[in-house]
C-alpha cells in the first residue's frame, strides 16, 4: 500500500479501508442483481453453497500468513530498539570507569548519536529510505575513542572491553532496526488478499441472488470481516510509520544529561 495511507491517523485509515471495501462489495453486488434476471436466477442458484466455507478458509489462511509476517516484524523492530537502548545504556554506565575527560567526551558522543536517530532516522524509516551505507559519525567517533584509549589498570582494561562490545551492539542493534524498517506487506500479498475477497463476495451475491436484501445483508457482512483485517494489517504494517509504531523513547530515555556549565 501507498506510504500516504500508512501514514494518515487509524480514524482516517479506518475511513479509507472502510470506504473501500464497502465500494468493492456495492460494486459486485450491483453486477451480481444486475446479470441474475429472472431467466438466470435459477440456473445461478445451481450454484453449491459449500464454496462459501473454502473461500473463507483460504481468506483467513492469507490474513493469518500476512498478520504473522507483520506481528514478526513489528516484534524484532521492537526488541532491536530497546536492545539498542540496553547497550548505550551500558556504554554511558561504563564510561565512569574511564578517565574524566574521556568520560565527558564519550557520554556526548552518545547523545549525539541519540539526538541524530531521533531527528534524522526515524523519519527516514517511516518513509523506508534509511541505509545502512552510512555508519552514523557519532557512534563511529564513540567507537574510536575507546578502542585508542590507553588502559591504566586492569580495570581500566575490562571497561574497555566492555565498552567495545556494548557499542557493537549498539551499532548491531542500529543494522536491525533499519533492515526491519525496510520489511512491507507487498503489492502481491495486498492484490491477493482483496482478490480472494472479492471470489467470496461474488459467491455470496450468486448463492443469494434470488433475494436481495440477503445478498446485500450477508456481502456488508462479509465486507466489514475484510476491512477489519486489511486495518489491522495496514496499521501494523510498517514497524516505524504511522500513529501506531515504534517511537524512540527508550533511546531517550538513556540520553546521558548535559554537563552544567561552570
Amino acid at each position: 500500500m501507498s506510504d500516504w495511507l500508512h501514514n494518515l491517523p487509524v480514524p482516517w485509515m479506518v475511513l479509507v479501508i472502510f470506504g473501500f471495501t464497502y465500494f468493492l462489495a456495492m460494486t459486485v453486488f450491483a453486477a451480481v442483481m444486475l446479470f441474475a434476471t429472472e431467466a438466470r436466477t435459477k440456473s445461478l442458484k445451481t450454484i453449491s453453497p459449500g464454496m462459501l466455507p473454502v473461500l473463507g478458509i483460504i481468506f483467513g489462511l492469507f490474513v493469518a500468513f500476512t498478520a504473522a509476517q507483520v506481528w514478526g516484524d513489528s516484534d524484532r523492530a521492537s526488541a532491536a530498539v530497546s536492545r539498542e537502548a540496553s547497550a548505550l545504556r551500558s556504554a554511558v554506565l561504563l564510561a565512569a570507569g574511564m578517565p574524566a575527560e574521556q568520560e565527558t567526551r564519550l557520554r556526548g558522543l552518545v547523545r549525539d548519536y541519540v539526538g541524530q536517530a531521533v531527528a534524522l532516522e526515524w523519519p527516514m524509516m517511516a518513509r523506508r529510505e534509511a541505509s545502512l551505507k552510512v555508519t552514523p559519525p557519532a557512534l563511529a567517533e564513540a567507537l574510536q575513542l575507546v578502542v585508542t584509549m590507553a588502559p591504566q589498570n586492569p580495570g581500566q582494561a575490562t571497561v574497555q572491553r566492555e565498552l567495545i562490545s556494548a557499542l557493537e551492539q549498539a551499532l548491531d542493534a542500529r543494522r536491525q532496526r533499519i533492515i526491519i524498517s525496510l520489511a512491507a506487506v507487498n503489492a502481491v500479498k495486498w492484490w491477493c488478499l482483496y482478490l480472494q475477497a472479492t471470489c467470496a463476495l461474488l459467491v455470496i451475491g450468486l448463492v443469494h441472488c434470488d433475494s436481495r436484501l440477503a445478498a446485500a445483508i450477508a456481502m456488508s457482512l462479509f465486507a466489514t470481516g475484510v476491512a477489519a483485517s486489511v486495518l489491522l494489517i495496514a496499521a501494523h504494517d510498517r514497524p516505524f510509520a504511522g500513529q501506531i509504531s515504534i517511537g524512540p523513547g527508550p533511546l531517550l530515555q538513556i540520553t546521558p544529561e548535559q554537563p552544567d556549565k561552570p
